[in-house]
């Protein structure tokens, strides 16, 4: 069966969140916008933790419904926690969602953030742990809970932002990498983006809305395709252990919309592509501060791949198809045309080679150092 889930959202009791974000309008929006599966938001915040409790009552295994409702609309436990710490030397300001399976496991984790921080303070808590730390307390109790990086690209508080995060998920979660199985894209990226990482290769793309207000609710979500409606199949979607249960796509903003997207200065109305960014230093060229380094940014700077790897290898069927047979002039309109020169090259032999010795690797390059920096002319993707 087809499920359409958001599972990032804010209750009333977070920070600059509406008042009507409560289990009923909740519900009522979710029918509105065609969502199967609704995040509860905050299960950390004391007050809406009691009217969770109160106001639900589980349906399927780990999926809950207002009591007494005869509404199809499901709800997921989760929160948002904002770790904030020192590690490496440098100031961490990270978002990570964290889902639950059960109510029990939920009384468990906040048991244990209790000790960390004010959990009345904010339905989204600062809390003085590390993302490891945090994983640690959410897999303690229950193996089953989720731990997944919010908007992982924003500049601010995204794991994987330019002004507090981290360079991958290795160096935030170090042993515990292994059970973080998907990222979140945010607003201001999408999947492709994120394809553009090789350390994203084997775990699962999500986004969801972060939605403030019963309007936003949907503007981002998860498809999947499910065996069954429950915690479990969503958790095994998620962690691509089962091929009953997967994602199918994800409905996304577009990209260039979201706040963080390219470059800028807010102040001075100036905004930066990458490349007017580096230009310029990485200094508004009307104050002479640093600009906030936005998502595109970050992506380009992370990237182990080109832009549109993913959809080359879509437009050519395979990777071995357009190494040995799509033709030259062919690729020079799906794809860079240094890409395009590059593969011309493999298919002639032209290539700088350097041997391996005694037991340590050759080195092939295709292109030179000095071309590398003045690359040839980009064509359009589409």
């Amino acid at each position: 069966m087809r499920v359409i889930c958001d599972l990032e959202l804010h209750s009333r009791f977070a920070r600059a969140v509406s008042k009507d974000m409560n289990i009923e309008t909740l519900k009522a929006w979710g029918i509105k916008k065609g969502i199967d599966i609704i995040g509860t938001g905050d299960f950390t915040h004391p007050v809406w933790f009691s009217e969770l409790k109160s106001q639900l009552e589980e349906a399927e295994p780990g999926l809950y419904k207002r009591k007494g409702s005869s509404s199809p609309i499901r709800f997921f436990l989760s929160a948002e926690i904002s770790c904030i710490y020192t590690q490496g030397g440098r100031g961490r300001r990270v978002h990570i969602l964290l889902y639950a399976p059960s109510l029990a496991a939920v009384e468990k984790i906040n048991a244990q953030l209790g000790w960390q921080g004010n959990l009345k303070s904010d339905g989204r808590p600062i809390i003085g742990i590390s993302c490891k730390e945090l994983a640690k307390i959410a897999l303690n109790a229950s193996p089953e809970c989720l731990v997944i990086p919010a908007h992982v690209w924003t500049p601010w508080f995204g794991l994987l932002g330019s002004m507090s995060g981290f360079d991958s998920l290795q160096e935030c979660f170090e042993e515990l990498t292994p059970h973080i199985f998907a990222v979140e894209t945010g607003l201001s990226s999408d999947p492709p983006m994120n394809w553009r990482i090789t350390e994203l290769d084997n775990r699962s793309i999500v986004s969801f809305s972060d939605a403030h207000s019963p309007a936003n609710i949907g503007r981002e979500a998860t498809v999947f395709e499910l065996k069954e409606k429950t915690y479990q199949a969503i958790a095994e979607a998620i962690r691509q252990k089962n091929a009953d249960n997967k994602i199918d796509f994800t409905i996304e903003f577009y990209p260039e919309e979201g706040m963080y997207h390219w470059d800028g200065h807010r102040n001075c109305e100036v905004r930066l592509s990458p490349a007017e960014t580096k230009k310029y230093n990485g200094i508004c060229p009307v104050c002479g501060k640093k600009v906030t380094v936005g998502v595109m940014n970050r992506v380009d700077a992370l990237a182990t791949r080109p832009e549109g790897y993913d959809q080359l290898v879509i437009n050519g069927k395979n990777e071995f198809n357009i190494l040995l047979n799509v033709p030259v002039n062919e690729l020079k309109n799906m794809t860079q045309a240094m890409v395009a020169e590059g593969v011309q090259r493999v298919r002639e032999g032209k290539l700088q080679i350097t041997p391996g010795y005694d037991g340590t690797y050759g080195i092939i390059k295709v292109f030179s150092d000095e071309e590398r920096e003045k690359p040839l002319g980009q064509s359009s993707l589409f």
